[in-house]
């Protein structure tokens, strides 16, 4: 899964799915896609785990939400979007 989210909720993100065991690459990205300051995650997952890891990513949100605050009105928080894979194959030699 490929998690694209605003700057202001990435640590706590990070840190909270850690924890729960999540392996991630974390990217920074800038440009013109959602605007500057955002974080792309980029989460290997089972196709049966992805809407926990759905879950837990808006979990985390919320969390930095009661702490913090909004930051401000945004139609959404993060976008994120599912690249199936197939297993590799290795040749037999």
């Amino acid at each position: 899964m490929v998690c694209i989210m605003e700057n202001f909720y990435a640590n706590e993100v990070e840190k909270q799915l850690k924890n729960k065991g999540y392996r991630m690459t974390e990217l920074a990205s800038t440009g013109g896609f959602l605007r500057k300051g955002n974080t792309t995650f980029l989460f290997g997952v089972e196709e049966g785990d992805i809407e926990d890891l759905r879950k837990s990513l808006q979990e985390a949100c919320l969390f930095v939400e009661k702490q913090k605050g909004r930051k401000r009105a945004l139609p959404h928080r993060y976008t994120s979007f599912v690249i199936p894979t197939s297993p590799a194959l290795i040749p037999l030699l």
